[in-house]
C-alpha cells in the first residue's frame, strides 16, 4: 500500500450544499462565475478560485493510478479553513468541512480525509477534534496562522487543542498558509516558492521554543514541505537558545519529536532530512493538485539511493504507524 499523505481536497458536493444551507454561515460568500467557485469569509477579499481538481473525483483517481498510489490522505484547502470566523461560526463551518468531506469519499477506500478544526478557538478545536476522530478520521490538518491573516500556534488559547491531539494520538500536519502579509513576497511567485517554507518554519518555531512538544509528549505533529527551513536552521535555533538561556524550551528536544513528509524535490535534501531526524520520521507526500507540489512523490524516494526496507518506510510503513490505519 503505497501513501501519500500530503494533498487537499474540497468536494464539489461540498460546495453544492453549502449553496443550498447558505443561511447557516452567515460569514461565508461562496460566489461562481463562469464555472469559477470562490469564498470569502467574515467580510474579507475572496479566496483564489478553487481548483478543479480539488473538487472532482476522476481527476484525482486518474492521478493516484498514473503515480501508483493505493490510498491518500487529503487534508482539506488552507484558504478554506475560515479562521477568521467568530469563534461559534467557525466551529460550525470546520463541522460541515469535516461531514462533506467524510460524505465525498465514504464509498471510496482509496480516500482517508483529514479532519479541519477551528483553531481561532482552542476548547472548540479540541472538540470538534475528538468528533472528528470518533466519526474515523485519522489525522488533522491546520494551518499556521489560527487568527486568519494573524495569530501564533503557541498561544496559550490553544493549549486545549494541543492536550486533545496528544491525549487522543492523534497526527497533526501543520502546513503554511498562502497570505503571510510580506509584500516581498508578490513578485515571482515567492509566495509558494519562499513564503510557504519561512511560514512554517516560523510558526514550528515558536512551537519549539514554547515547549509545546515538550509539555505534551503524545503530540504527533508533521511538519510539511519537509519542514520548511526547519532541518537547515536547527543550529541556529540551538544557539539562540544557547546564547538565551532563560524563557526558552530546547528547541532541539521538541524538533527530534517531529514527523516530515518528503516534499524536498533533490535526493540531497531528502538525504540530510533522513540523516538528521532517521528514515522512521518521514513520509511520501504530493501536496496533490498543487503544482507546487511534487507530483511524482514516489521518484525520490525511490530514486534517491535507499534501500528497499527505508523505501518502504517511507513510502507505507511509518504512515501506517503515525495513522494508525490498518
Amino acid at each position: 500500500m503505497i501513501i501519500d499523505t500530503h494533498a487537499h481536497l474540497l468536494p464539489q458536493s461540498t460546495l453544492d450544499d453549502l449553496a443550498t444551507r447558505a443561511a447557516e454561515f452567515p460569514g461565508v460568500a461562496l460566489t461562481e462565475t463562469d464555472g469559477k467557485f470562490q469564498l470569502a469569509f467574515a467580510g474579507g477579499n475572496p479566496t483564489r478560485p478553487i481548483m478543479p481538481n480539488l473538487r472532482h473525483d476522476d481527476p484525482r483517481a486518474q492521478w493516484m493510478q498514473d503515480n501508483g498510489i493505493d490510498l491518500q490522505l487529503p487534508g482539506g484547502w488552507l484558504d478554506s479553513f475560515g479562521y477568521e470566523l467568530d469563534p461559534g461560526e467557525g466551529e460550525a463551518w470546520s463541522r460541515f468541512l469535516n461531514e462533506g468531506a467524510l460524505a465525498a469519499t465514504k464509498d471510496n477506500p482509496a480516500l482517508m480525509p483529514l479532519a479541519t478544526v477551528p483553531m481561532q478557538d482552542g476548547n472548540r478545536a479540541a472538540k470538534v477534534l475528538r468528533d472528528a476522530v470518533a466519526a474515523g478520521m485519522p489525522g488533522a490538518m491546520i494551518g499556521t496562522l489560527p487568527k486568519g491573516g494573524h495569530g501564533n500556534l503557541d498561544d496559550p488559547d490553544l493549549d486545549p487543542f494541543w492536550e486533545a491531539a496528544a491525549d487522543i494520538g492523534l497526527p497533526i500536519i501543520i502546513h503554511p498558509m498562502f497570505v503571510t502579509g510580506d509584500a516581498r513576497l508578490l513578485d515571482y511567485q515567492m509566495v509558494n516558492a519562499v513564503g510557504r517554507v519561512t511560514d512554517v518554519s516560523i510558526a514550528i518555531s515558536r512551537l519549539l521554543y514554547a515547549g509545546t512538544l515538550l509539555r505534551y509528549p503524545g503530540l504527533k505533529v508533521v511538519a510539511s514541505t519537509g519542514g520548511g527551513a526547519l532541518p537547515w536552521m536547527l543550529g541556529r535555533l540551538e544557539r539562540n537558545k544557547t546564547v538565551h538561556p532563560d524563557g526558552f524550551a530546547d528547541p532541539v528536544e521538541g524538533f527530534h519529536q517531529l514527523y516530515f513528509d518528503a516534499i524536498v524535490f533533490r535526493p540531497k535534501a531528502l538525504n540530510f532530512l533522513t540523516d538528521l531526524v532517521g528514515v522512521d520520521k518521514v513520509m511520501m507526500g504530493s501536496d496533490y493538485p498543487f503544482p507546487i507540489g511534487d507530483l511524482t512523490p514516489r521518484n525520490l524516494i525511490e530514486n534517491s539511493g535507499y534501500g528497499e526496507a527505508d523505501v518502504h518506510a517511507m513510502m507505507t510503513g511509518n504512515a501506517q504507524r503515525l495513522f494508525a490505519l490498518t
